[in-house]
């Protein structure tokens, strides 16, 4: 049963008190090896923290990447679902599954009080997990769109929960990188997969609904950069958060759910779609000389 992270005060009853009468709200969902009032991994006082000065935001605010910095009138409701996502992977897929279906009993009233508003998911590693599992469990509209940040899962299940009535409705972005594979990899060989020969999500999504944003793209990062969504190139090659750290990607994702107009699907999918590449590319390419970023600009 879903509850506040502070408070004894009924859930129904705060949604009541907090649903905004303009903007659009935005959960946000973190991945594996957290839990809420953990003393050190605690997703509320970090990378869900509106506060960046606090000693466990290592990472970037998510709130404050998105637009809930400031106190305009019509910027939406923050939402920061936090579940329990620690212990062996196998067990924390099963939370995720649970989590997802207390998130639309936390989705669907608020849908309810505020039809008008449209409600979006951000949600990185196995958070995408509990996205999709939302998806079998709420009526087409509740969900507007979706942003899977390196997403551990795999392409069945994700096709399974959009192939579902809300998941028909709903948009799907699948942001993924090369700099992810082996993590992809690990997961395919620690997690069983549900039919012979799936692959994590993360390697492509294609639907009429769903678009792969592959980061570590030049291509990609250019055709992005048509649309105004400015990106910046990165060096590394293994890393499971680029997905929110590399600079300028959380004004890509709040452009994404804020101004959705951007880039709508159907329509922008044959633009912007391409051909994956292939596993390891990035992993197994000849070092090349570091490009020089503008002045000013820092890339993880």
């Amino acid at each position: 049963m879903p509850r506040p992270h502070r408070g004894k005060r009924d859930l129904a009853v705060r949604l009541a008190r907090i649903a905004p009468d303009k903007g659009s709200v935005i959960v946000m969902i973190h991945g594996y090896k957290y839990l809420p009032h953990h003393p050190l991994h605690c997703p509320h006082r970090g990378m869900m923290s509106r506060d960046t000065r606090m000693p466990a935001s290592h990472t970037p605010s998510w709130p404050h990447g998105l637009g809930f910095e400031g106190g305009h009138a019509d910027k939406g409701l923050a939402v920061t679902f936090g579940w329990s996502a620690r212990g062996a992977l196998w067990a924390a897929q099963r939370r995720a599954v649970e989590a997802g279906q207390a998130l639309a009993q936390v989705l669907a009233p608020l849908h309810a009080l505020r039809p008008d508003q449209p409600i979006h998911v951000i949600g990185h590693s196995m958070g995408t997990e509990v996205a999709l599992e939302t998806l079998h469990h709420l009526p087409p509209g509740v969900l507007s769109r979706i942003l899977a940040l390196s997403g551990v899962c795999y392409g069945a299940r994700a096709y399974s929960a959009l192939a579902t009535p809300s998941g028909r409705a709903a948009e799907f972005f699948n942001i993924t990188s090369r700099q992810n594979d082996l993590f992809d990899v690990m997961f395919e060989w620690l997690m069983t997969a549900p039919k012979p020969g799936d692959r994590a999500s993360g390697q492509d999504m294609s639907a009429p609904n769903a678009l792969t944003i592959e980061l570590d793209c030049h291509d990609m990062l250019f055709r992005l950069g048509t649309l105004g969504l400015t990106v910046a190139s990165s060096a590394r090659r293994v890393c499971h958060w680029i997905s929110y750290t590399r600079s300028g990607v959380m004004r890509m994702h709040k452009a994404l759910l804020r101004a959705p107009e951007i880039c709508s699907l159907p329509r922008r999918c044959a633009a912007l779609h391409k051909e994956p590449t292939p596993r390891f590319a990035r992993l197994l390419a000849r070092p090349s000389r570091a490009q020089p970023l503008p002045f000013g600009t820092r890339s993880t």
